[in-house]
């Protein structure tokens, strides 16, 4: 995967900015641009004496892939947004999928487990979504192969409360209502409204309008050196150097999951410390059934990182230096640990610098609420 990303910005240090391109209705996906510059940096900020020569910031988005049976079009895309936050696909009417992805929590979940219809406690924390139509699998342990398949999946479990085998109740219920009743009929005229087709809706939603490119990143990778403050350049740096979490943080996604299908995942050690080896959450082992996913979870994209704690599958780090110290240093010691793990020996100065280029990576776009039908 590292031959993979260096191969990458190689090719990105002999090309030039071009213009932003659109991929579908909504979502806006940037090409090829780089700028490498010596940038000397003023103490106690500096990495080294002498001056930096950062390294390349690629923020070239993969393509979206799209299903064959469900193209982008905008009326789906406003049914689906609509759903998202319409509590009533919930079988008590307390929750939407909006519940667990709240603009002031960073598109991630509020508390550490996030909390289902009934409000059931589950077993994992709401992870961030921006950008989701860019990635293969999903769920912290990559269960769900599509967004479609994802979005069935928490309709139907602990998320939404309805059941599985409850959800053609639960389409007869909605579809009761006309404007979704007429709008899935003029969108899927020989389908109409299914359990399928809303969540082919909410997928299309979510590829068409969880876009976020426009971050101080962004406009510093294209070309802007002011967008990012001195310290953001050397947490930058050390980023790409010295911390190494560009091995599993790869730009411009950072997260593994670029360009690996089934996306990549490793054990940090989180939820194992201290913990009875009977009652840790195994994460991707429940799903390939191999003893080497044993408490493996997916490499989270940090876009919007700063702004959604808590942190990790089971938000038991309540802040991100928290977080990065924990990584930095090497995670926690188990029978599984990613060897890519090791303490990178940063200091306190290194540390509140990655913590700023985080910062870099806030998304300035929010989720707006659309009026729901009577």
């Amino acid at each position: 995967m590292l031959r993979v990303i260096l191969a990458a910005m190689n090719r990105t240090r002999l090309m030039r900015p071009v213009a932003t391109a659109t991929i579908v209705v909504i979502a806006s996906i940037a090409v090829i641009s780089c700028k490498k510059k010596e940038e000397k940096v003023e103490e106690p900020q500096a990495v080294v004496e002498e001056a930096v020569a950062l390294p390349p910031a690629p923020y070239e988005f993969p393509k979206m892939k799209i299903p064959k049976d469900n193209p982008p079009h905008i009326l789906k895309a406003l049914l689906g947004a609509q759903l998202f936050f319409d509590p009533r696909l919930s079988v008590d009417g307390t929750r939407s999928c909006y519940s667990c992805h709240q603009n002031e929590h960073g598109n991630g979940g509020e508390t550490p487990l996030a909390v289902g219809a009934k409000e059931k406690q589950l077993t994992r924390h709401s992870p961030v979504i921006w950008n989701i139509g860019y990635f293969d699998r999903f769920y912290w342990d990559g269960r769900a192969d599509s967004l479609e398949a994802q979005a069935k999946g928490a309709w139907g479990g602990g998320n939404m409360g309805v059941g599985a085998e409850n959800l053609e109740k639960k389409t007869e219920e909605l579809s009761k209502i006309k404007a979704y009743k007429d709008g899935f009929d003029k969108v899927f005229p020989e389908e109409g409204m299914t359990p399928d087709t809303i969540a082919k809706t909410i997928a299309a939603y979510e590829r068409m309008s969880f876009t976020c490119d426009n971050t101080a990143y962004d406009r510093f990778a294209k070309g802007d050196e002011a967008a990012l403050t001195d310290q953001q350049k050397q947490g930058w740096a050390i980023f790409m150097g010295k911390g190494q979490c560009v091995v599993c943080h790869a730009p411009p996604l950072f997260s593994s999951a670029m360009g690996v299908p089934d996306g990549v995942y490793y054990n940090v050690g989180i939820g194992t410390d201290g913990v009875a080896e009977e009652d840790v959450d195994i994460g991707r082992a429940a799903v390939t059934k191999q003893d080497a996913d044993w408490a493996a979870f997916k490499v989270p994209s940090l876009r919007n990182v700063s702004k959604s704690a808590p942190y990790f599958h089971d938000g038991s780090v309540p802040t991100l230096e928290g977080a990065v110290r924990l990584m930095a240093s090497g995670g926690i010691d188990n029978k599984n640990k990613s060897s890519l793990l090791a303490d990178r020996g940063l200091d306190d100065e290194e540390i509140g610098a990655l913590v700023a280029f985080l910062g870099a990576l806030d998304c300035r776009r929010s989720l707006h609420r659309p009026e729901l039908p009577k």
